[in-house]
């Protein structure tokens, strides 16, 4: 009963001091930050703790983008290995029973053999009818025997089909929960990093074009500033609506980070990504941000545009260096734009470094 009781204390010391950082830090009370901070006070994180710390005595604050990063990076994914543990146990114990089943069948099948071969050599020495029919008898109890355990093998194989195909449809789903952005329902950086990957050396391969489109949301802070963080989702989840209702088929959509997202358009030259690119500016501005608790309207949403087409020699880095440098200067020259590495306003050297 002590032990109890001295547990139930630390606990609530560490809920505590998560929602003392949460208080002093002024961040939502939302169960992933307190889940983060908890983690926090117990300390056995060692590695979130010391980017948590390094990161305060950095900066003095954790943005949201950074409580993303850290909860994608050091909790997220433990939750998600325990999850495929548990299944993949579960798959184990499935396999052990089928294997425990064949071996009975097994077992039975050599009984019979031997049945077989002992009832030949009865028939050959048997003298009467009786004798007969008491080896035919024998023959047919331990037939209906096999027959009965081959029935309840064959049941218990459909079941285990069955069971193990929704076990690897639950992996399946928990490794496509692992990639998926859980607010905007777009792949995450890791969906984005193996993607572009793969279309980069396709294309490349094949002597494709391949064009790439980083956006990012024109003054996205003051949205969070201005109207708190749940009004700040709402605009990431209406860029990313803008962005499923245009991008369709082949080409690859992903929240690369914080507000900005990303576009791989395999087989598609500069030219058409730049269409496509401001098709998706103008479906995003005229879509009017309304505050859904009190109906009131915040204005609309702008977001910027860089494109960079795969050229010879290049690498999946220096696609996106370039991609990245003209949303850069998209926004250096009044946002609300799309510039691509032909325009004048295109500079290599630029980067991020304007919300």
């Amino acid at each position: 009963m002590i032990g109890l009781v001295d547990e139930h204390q630390r606990t609530l010391a560490f809920a505590e001091v998560a929602l003392g950082q949460i208080r002093s830090l002024r961040q939502s009370a939302v169960p992933r930050n307190y889940e983060i901070w908890y983690v926090y006070a117990t300390g056995y994180n060692a590695a979130l703790n010391k980017i948590i710390n390094e990161t305060l005595a950095r900066q003095g604050r954790l943005s949201e983008s950074d409580l993303d990063q850290i909860y994608e990076t050091y909790l997220s994914q433990l939750r998600t290995s325990d999850r495929i543990d548990k299944v993949g146990a579960r798959v184990i114990n499935e396999i052990d029973e089928v294997m425990n089943l064949v071996t009975d069948a097994l077992g039975l099948t050599k009984a019979l053999g031997n049945e077989l071969d002992g009832a030949t050599a009865r028939l050959v020495g048997a003298r009467d009818r009786d004798a007969v029919m008491h080896v035919v008898n024998s023959l047919v109890k331990t037939t209906l025997e096999m027959r009965e355990s081959n029935r309840m093998l064959e049941a218990r194989l459909v079941n285990a089909k069955q069971e193990i195909g929704n076990l690897q449809a639950s992996l399946e789903a928990i490794r496509a929960e692992t990639l998926t952005d859980p607010l905007t329902g777009l792949g995450n950086r890791k969906y984005f990093d193996r993607a572009i990957d793969d279309a980069v050396e396709q294309a490349l391969a094949n002597g494709e074009p391949l064009s790439l489109m980083m956006f990012d949301i024109d003054h996205f802070k003051s949205f969070n500033d201005n109207y708190g963080h749940l009004t700040g989702d709402q605009v990431l989840r209406l860029v990313a609506m803008s962005l499923k209702a245009t991008i369709k088929g082949q080409d690859i959509t992903a929240r690369y980070g914080g507000e900005e997202f990303a576009v791989v358009l395999p087989n598609t030259a500069l030219r058409q990504a730049l269409t496509v690119a401001d098709h998706i500016r103008r479906a995003v501005m005229s879509k009017e941000l309304k505050k859904k608790s009190t109906g009131e309207i915040l204005g609309r949403v702008t977001i910027s545009v860089g494109v960079s087409m795969l050229q010879n020699g290049d690498d999946t880095r220096s696609l996106i260096e370039r991609a990245d440098a003209c949303l850069y200067a998209a926004k250096r020259n009044g946002r609300n734009r799309v510039v691509c590495e032909a325009d004048p306003e295109y500079c290599p050297n630029d980067h991020i470094q304007v919300a």
